[in-house]
């Protein structure tokens, strides 16, 4: 499409106008469990799968979960970390007819019983681990739950892992009753795996798949509907940009980020999915082994966050180890400071590309060539295919602001890719997701800051919601967090706005140093000078031991906003 000045930064070989298949998730499941049957599909702690006893297994938990009753328009839980279980359980429930509701295994009680009560889920799926089932256990009669599925990680494990593993982590694990309520994951699977198969719907994006709901906002949690068409969508966008630069059924792809979160979910294991190519699995965040592992298992793709690229960074193995299997690594999540992305490139080779989307986008928005001679200091890249932003006027949502730094507005993005809506919102969905003239797919509407340069390069600013209002001036706390980044005593920082008497509001900045380092807050403010202008200039520096992080692992400012707001009404009372 010549009107859109970002295609001629595309990779060779990738266009903007792309097929997109009408099938379902686990139609093209099938599809490439045919295809590379035997080709390795999943290494958990050593246990390598083949595509083969996927098919086997989500068959088999298909037909057990609609003995349960599972059908078309019934919502399954899982409250499941990246095990073998989560796979199965996944695409089972799809081909069950089933919706998948993701729960993070870092939720308090109380998101969990609003969720179970606003995704009426009646079935869920977990394992006995310590850290899970007490508190999904703690939901029996406080909710509408009406069975619960529990599997082991000793059920996924090779030899003598699975036999060593109880006796290990005796203290991990938690008994359960075998009662009418409780159902073993084993158990779940005992049957011939001859399920009833729905014929797939006219129109795949009316079609939820999945609530996921979106993290990282203050009041109720919202889930995104999230359908068979727009996951599939994203699918084919991530494989059309990847493939020049892959072979399919090669290729290994290290997944530690949470599968129920949509980046993993989507653009990790659905990637892998379509692709042919190996998972590594890890049911934890374990640096070391992760370390250890990118010599010995030499993963070829190594998805993550910014913290994930710091870690290894700084990890005092990484630079004595060969990494020179790495292909692709891609950052997502946050912003990708730029220091971190020069510092990994320079220790593994490999190419480190940002990328940008939300949980709305199925996570697709804009993505970075791979080629390092294109790239934009920066920029999160540009429009993926079949994918149109614009930058939109914060006060006048239908004028489109014209590209450069100066127009700064909301990142508006549009593609077959959007989310049907939030689950029983039609307010709230109708607040962010809008028509698009000329085009049969929706717009969503982001929350997120940025500008376009002329080249249709996105460049990101800020969350609206993260903005400051200084003195009547905007400012962007990501503007002032690329800055101290550059200071050498520095590992992490935050930056959020907290109440000023004379700037109404001004920025604080939270900091974690390095091993070893010190700073001080006018050391601060002399790094800074010259690099933000004087109505950026932060009033506070905090020093803390561990920045507070969402459950992928990218930094959170909703704590240090909640513990200054209440600094600040205490100081006032």
């Amino acid at each position: 499409m010549a009107q859109y000045p970002w295609v001629k930064s595309y990779p060779p070989g990738v266009t903007w106008e792309i097929e997109l298949p009408s099938k379902t998730i686990h139609q093209i499941f099938d599809e490439s469990c045919a295809q590379y049957a035997d080709r390795p599909f999943t290494d958990f702690l050593d246990k390598v799968m083949s595509f083969r006893d996927y098919k086997e297994a989500v068959d088999r938990a298909a037909a057990g979960l609609q003995k349960l009753g599972v059908k078309p328009g019934m919502n399954v839980g899982l409250y499941l970390p990246n095990t073998p279980h989560y796979l199965i359980a996944f695409f089972g429930i799809l081909k069950a007819g089933g919706r998948v509701v993701n729960y993070s295994p870092l939720d308090a009680a109380r998101e969990l019983e609003f969720k179970i009560g606003d995704s009426e889920t009646d079935i869920l799926i977990t394992l006995d681990v310590a850290a899970l089932y007490p508190k999904m256990a703690a939901m029996r009669g406080k909710t509408r739950l009406k069975k619960l599925i529990v599997g082991s990680i000793a059920d996924y494990l090779p030899f003598p892992k699975n036999w060593l593993y109880p006796i290990a982590k005796k203290k991990e694990i938690s008994s359960w009753p075998r009662d009418e309520w409780h159902m073993s994951f084993k158990d779940l699977l005992a049957n011939d795996g001859k399920y009833t198969v729905h014929p797939a719907p006219q129109n795949l994006w009316d079609e939820v798949a999945l609530l996921q709901y979106t993290g990282g906002t203050t009041g109720l949690p919202k889930a995104a509907m999230l359908t068979h068409g727009c996951v599939v969508s994203a699918m084919t966008q991530g494989e059309a940009w990847t493939t020049p630069n892959t072979t399919p059924g090669t290729e290994k792809v290290v997944c530690v980020l949470p599968l129920f979160h949509i980046y993993a979910l989507s653009g990790i294991m659905l990637g892998a999915v379509r692709n042919g190519n190996q998972l590594i699995l890890y049911p934890r965040p374990d640096i070391d082994l992760i370390v250890e592992d990118l010599t010995r298992k030499k993963p070829t793709f190594l998805p993550g966050v910014p913290t994930l690229f710091t870690a290894i960074n700084k990890h005092p193995k990484a630079h004595s180890l060969d990494l020179k299997a790495l292909k692709i690594c891609m950052s997502g999540g946050a912003p990708l400071p730029v220091e971190v992305q020069q510092s990994f490139e320079k220790l593994t080779g490999a190419t480190l590309i940002e990328g940008y989307g939300l949980t709305e986008t199925s996570p697709t928005g804009s993505i970075c060539p791979i080629d390092k001679s294109v790239r934009r200091a920066g920029s999160c890249g540009v429009p993926m295919p079949e994918t149109v932003i614009e930058i939109r006027d914060m006060e006048n949502p239908d004028q489109v602001l014209p590209p450069g730094k100066e127009h700064v507005g909301e990142v508006c993005i549009i593609g077959p890719q959007i989310m049907k809506g939030y689950w029983k919102k039609p307010e709230e969905t109708a607040k962010v997701v809008f028509d698009y003239p000329g085009s049969r797919w929706k717009g969503l509407r982001t929350g997120d800051m940025g500008y376009m340069d002329s080249d249709g390069w996105l460049y990101l600013v800020d969350r609206s919601k993260d903005l400051i209002i200084s003195s009547g001036y905007n400012v962007y706390p990501r503007m002032i967090e690329e800055a101290v980044y550059e200071h050498p005593a520095v590992d992490e920082c935050i930056v959020i706005g907290i109440p000023d008497p004379y700037r109404q509001e001004a920025p604080k900045v939270f900091v974690k140093l390095k091993p070893g380092a010190s700073l001080t807050f006018e050391e601060l403010k002399r790094h800074l000078e010259g690099k933000i202008g004087k109505h950026e200039m932060p009033v506070a520096l905090e020093i803390r031991p561990e920045l507070p992080k969402t459950p992928v692992g990218k930094l959170s400012k909703k704590e240090l906003k909640e513990e200054e707001r209440a600094k600040a009404q205490a100081k006032a009372a």
